[in-house]
C-alpha cells in the first residue's frame, strides 16, 4: 500500500451538539483520484474544510506528508501544498481571465501586498499562467472579461486559478455543479488531464461523472464514513442504493 500523503485520523467537528463530521478517519496517496459522495447534510463540504484549516478540527489530527498540521492555518496549508475550489464561483467578473490568473499567482508571493504592480505578468509568472490556461482549456478566452465568458467557462478558471499555486494535492467541490451536459464533459476532459502526480479529492453529486474519474470512493453518511470502495463496488452497494434511491416501498 503507498504511503498516506494526506492522513485523517479521528476528525470531528461539532457546532454544539451538532456532529457535523464524525470521527472520520481516510488516506489519500500521492496522485491518488479520490471521490466523495453522500446526500446533503452528509457533511462533505465541512470535512473539506477542516482539510484545508478553514474550520479548526474539533477533534483529531490532520497530517499532510507525514507532518501534523492539525493547527495550521488555512495559508500555511496552502504554503504546503493543498489547493481547493467551492461550490459558488467566486472571481472578479470586471478583469479578464488573464488577470484573475495572475492575480492568484501573486496571492501566495511576498509581493502580495505591493501597492504599485503591472498589471502584465512578468518572469515566471508567464509560465505559470499559460500552463493553468492549457490544462484548462481556455488558451482562446485569455483576454476575455470573466463577465464574458460562459458559467462552465468560470468553473474551468476557478480550477485554472486553483492551480497557480502549484499543489500537490487538489480538493474540488462539486466542480460540475450546474453546467450543462456538454459543459460536463469539457470539465470532465479536465480533471482527467490533471497532472498524474497531483492527489484529487472530488464532491460530486454527479454520481456516474464522479464515478469515472477516480480510483477509489468515500461514501459519507451523517457525518461519518458509511462505506469506502472501487466505482465498481460503490455502484454495486445496497447501502449506496438504498442512501441515494431510497428503500423499495412495501405495498
Amino acid at each position: 500500500m503507498n504511503t498516506p500523503f494526506l492522513e485523517l485520523t479521528g476528525v470531528s467537528i461539532h457546532f454544539d451538539a451538532l456532529k457535523a463530521v464524525d470521527s472520520v478517519s481516510m488516506t489519500v496517496a500521492a496522485g491518488e483520484r479520490c471521490a466523495i459522495l453522500g446526500p446533503n447534510g452528509a457533511g462533505k463540504t465541512t470535512l473539506f474544510n477542516a482539510i484545508t484549516g478553514m474550520i479548526p478540527a474539533s477533534k483529531g489530527t490532520v497530517r499532510l506528508d507525514g507532518a501534523d498540521i492539525t493547527k495550521t492555518a488555512p495559508n500555511g496549508r496552502a504554503k504546503r501544498g493543498i489547493a481547493r475550489t467551492f461550490q459558488i464561483t467566486n472571481l472578479f467578473f470586471g478583469l479578464t481571465v488573464e488577470e484573475n490568473l495572475l492575480l492568484a499567482v501573486r496571492g501566495l508571493r511576498r509581493t502580495k501586498f505591493a501597492m504599485v504592480r503591472s498589471g502584465q505578468a512578468r518572469g515566471d509568472e508567464s509560465g505559470v499562467v499559460d500552463s493553468a490556461l492549457s490544462r484548462c482549456h481556455l488558451e482562446a478566452k485569455r483576454h476575455w472579461l470573466v463577465k464574458e465568458i460562459s458559467y462552465g467557462e468560470q468553473r474551468q478558471l476557478e480550477l485554472a486559478m486553483s492551480l497557480t499555486s502549484s499543489p500537490r494535492i487538489l480538493l474540488l467541490d462539486e466542480p460540475a455543479a450546474g453546467l450543462s451536459p456538454a459543459e460536463r464533459v469539457v470539465m470532465a476532459d479536465v480533471i482527467r488531464g490533471l497532472p498524474k502526480t497531483l492527489a484529487l479529492i472530488l464532491i460530486e453529486h454527479d454520481i456516474d461523472l464522479a464515478l469515472g474519474l477516480v480510483d477509489r470512493v468515500i461514501c459519507m453518511y451523517q457525518g461519518g464514513i458509511l462505506v469506502e470502495g472501487t466505482p465498481d463496488e460503490i455502484r454495486r452497494n445496497p447501502q449506496v442504493q438504498e442512501i441515494y434511491l431510497g428503500r423499495p416501498r412495501v405495498a
